[in-house]
């Protein structure tokens, strides 16, 4: 099956290309940056696009089996100033036309496209748990997410099946948000963030490119999919389980009026909480190799080092 990745430059598109690789499939890669730079393996082709439009690789469209739409400026790594905020939207809502338009004017359709988007559109809400036949939220992010999916909606009328991943938080080493997390544990001031009893939802990058692909071979997924681990937590426990693998105290908590008062508006992906479950995806059958937390942070952090 040939795969077509936008923004699959990024941390999942990575993992995700050496995910589909591995399972035989010939991996193209759309970015804005040339082939040369991207360091990607010499058996992953790469095209160039403007993140607005395929119409320049009509012919890559024509041979593809499967799209995976991941393009979208990144959401936590700095403030959501007022112009930022528009990037974050735009590049996410330009990027899904863009492959909408692709799908529309192909003579051969792709089979499927996954669409990205994040539990976020849920809102936070901490108690309720949540499938995905919850109601979106209606916060900042869960309008963003609502917008995102809806982007790359139309292409089921092309007898395209849309499959849509609703990422909670992705732990890699190389995730901004489990170095933020881990760092104040290796400087030995580690602890709970505000009150602790917020709930993350998270999921080791092996299961997330994992999910991706077994959503891609399995023609009767369509849809919306929680990636989530099964086994959601709460900061507290989150932070004792990175003390636990670091070797490092646990006692240090940091107040959330501090967290409001650097992050802003973005403080609340760490102080408020959401309890989401991939209620589909294991009704689909598959299997997470990392369904628990301390071993998931035991095989990022100590085979990377502490």
């Amino acid at each position: 099956m040939r795969v077509l990745i936008t923004g699959g430059t990024g941390m999942i598109g990575r993992a995700l290309i050496g995910e589909l690789s591995s399972g035989g499939h010939r991996v193209t890669v759309v970015s804005r940056q040339p082939g040369a730079e991207l360091a990607l393996p010499d058996a992953v082709d790469t095209v160039q696009w403007d993140g607005r439009s395929l119409q320049d690789n009509a012919a890559v469209v024509e041979e593809t089996d499967a799209i995976v739409n991941l393009a979208g400026e990144s959401i936590g790594s700095w403030l959501w100033t007022p112009d930022r905020k528009k990037r974050i939207i735009q590049s996410r809502l330009n990027a899904g036309k863009a492959v909408s338009e692709a799908v529309a004017r192909a003579s051969h359709k792709p089979h499927v496209v996954v669409q990205a988007s994040a539990i976020g559109y849920y809102g936070f809400t901490n108690e309720t748990t949540l499938d995905e036949a919850a109601s979106p939220g209606d916060d900042w992010l869960a309008n963003v997410a609502v917008q995102w999916e809806a982007s790359t909606a139309d292409v089921e009328r092309y007898s395209t099946r849309q499959v849509v991943i609703r990422s909670g938080v992705v732990l890699s080493r190389d995730s901004i948000a489990l170095s933020r997390l881990a760092l104040p544990f290796r400087l030995f001031v580690g602890g709970p963030l505000g009150r602790g009893s917020q709930v993350l939802s998270w999921i080791h990058i092996y299961d997330e490119a994992a999910a991706i692909r077994f959503l891609i071979e399995h023609p009767e997924a369509e849809g919306p999919y929680n990636l989530t681990a099964p086994h959601p937590v709460t900061n507290a426990e989150f932070g004792r389980a990175l003390a636990r693998v670091l070797q490092r105290p646990y006692w240090f908590p940091t107040p959330g009026w501090a967290l409001r008062l650097v992050l802003g508006e973005m403080s609340q992906t760490v102080l408020e909480g959401q309890r989401v479950v991939p209620q589909r995806l294991q009704a689909q059958g598959f299997e997470f190799r990392y369904p628990d937390l301390y071993p998931a942070l035991s095989q990022l952090l100590l085979k990377a080092g502490t």
